[in-house]
């Protein structure tokens, strides 16, 4: 896809830049790899020569490197949640002929560099992620940062903006240009608040305490999917493979472990908080089983040799970032029907309007459904 920005090293504008959604085989073309806030960013900071040699910028939740693209001249730092949208930085960066040399790469988990003048943030989905993210900006730096976020102007709002004057302090915006807004706050407000995150909480008729980091769905108690699908998982034998795809918090395969102690479980997510929360919540509650697991950051199962699992068990999203999509549900279910074993079984679960089932016959020749409601069904395909 080529992108409307055109920036070269001296802020001068004289070519296009071609960026990608990444993995680069998605089925839905129609997505691309930047918005319109992408662009009044850009713009803004270019205008304002913020990214010349004075300044070095933090460059938060850029889903695909399309605002670290215009700034590969200067000394940049991005920090993301999602192994896919670090990847996909790195791809944007190599096709269009750019350097990595000035780009530090961070997870959500890392410490924040000392010395960074400008944050350039993309405000993510999750408010609890920004909480968070927002408390870290503040515990680190002091007024003199400049900080300036974006968003398309329909998902800003007046909660929005209270959330930035609590953590940050002084908040105001910018007029909308192409349905977007710039948020411009200043780091003033003198109170001193502790973070909430992870959040810890019980897990319905079990002994277990879970353990959420921010960006985690269903931070403060059991999602109602999960608890349907908790309800309807397959029996686990001795010795058997099981991979928990797109794990999240890992409560599927802490279930699959507390039924069958000799089960081998692989907690699978592109979320390093998702990942790192299964960590904390086996290690935690059931410690003596810790080593019968891997915990892997990872584009859907792509590196997981073909034909070595018994039992796949999947939620799969059907967003990424603030795109809704069905192509990720598909790349699970293809890598899925990869790895299993013949006779190995992929069980999901869904909102019945999606229509994974026909999906599921098309890859598997084959599905079945396990249960169902008003909301959610349960399928299982047989390779």
């Amino acid at each position: 896809m080529i992108s409307p920005f055109i920036v070269n090293a001296d802020g001068v504008y004289d070519k296009n830049l071609f960026l990608d959604r990444f993995p680069v085989g998605q089925v839905n073309r129609a997505l691309v790899a930047w918005d319109a806030s992408d662009e009044y960013l850009i713009n803004y900071v270019i205008e304002q020569n913020l990214a010349d040699s004075q300044h070095s910028l933090l460059i938060y939740n850029d889903n695909f490197g399309a605002i670290t693209a215009n700034f590969t001249q200067s000394n940049v730092t991005t920090v993301s949640d999602s192994w896919i949208s670090k990847q996909g930085l790195q791809y944007n960066i190599e096709q269009n002929g750019l350097s990595l040399d000035n780009i530090t790469q961070l997870s959500s988990l890392d410490s924040l560099p000392e010395n960074i003048t400008v944050v350039l943030y993309k405000i993510p989905k999750s408010k609890s992620l920004m909480i968070d993210q927002l408390l870290a900006i503040k515990s680190k730096y002091n007024q003199k940062l400049i900080f300036i976020a974006a968003d398309k102007a329909k998902d800003i709002h007046s909660s929005t903006l209270k959330l930035f004057e609590k953590y940050l302090g002084t908040t105001k915006t910018s007029l909308a240009v192409k349905k977007s807004r710039l948020v411009f706050s200043q780091l003033d407000n003198e109170q001193v608040l502790s973070s909430p995150f992870p959040t810890v909480w019980p897990l319905e008729s079990t002994p277990f305490i879970i353990s959420n980091h921010s960006g985690v769905y269903a931070r403060e108690k059991l999602d109602i999917g999960a608890r349907h699908f908790m309800k309807n998982l397959p029996e686990v034998k001795s010795g058997m493979r099981v991979i928990d795809l797109g794990c999240g918090n890992g409560v599927i395969g802490l279930t699959v472990l507390a039924q069958q102690p000799e089960a081998m479980v692989t907690f699978v997510d592109e979320s390093y908080m998702a990942v790192d929360s299964a960590k904390e919540n086996i290690s935690k509650n059931l410690p003596d089983l810790f080593q019968q697991c891997e915990f892997t950051i990872n584009d859907c199962l792509a590196d997981v040799e073909p034909n070595s699992v018994d039992l796949v068990l999947c939620n799969p999203p059907f967003h990424q970032q603030n795109a809704t999509t069905d192509h990720i549900a598909w790349q699970m279910f293809r890598d899925s029907h990869r790895v299993l074993k013949k006779g190995g079984e992929l069980r999901i679960i869904g909102n019945r309007q999606l229509g994974y089932h026909i999906k599921l016959k098309r890859l598997f020749g084959n599905e079945k459904i396990i249960a169902s409601n008003d909301k959610f069904v349960t399928l299982s395909a047989i390779k």
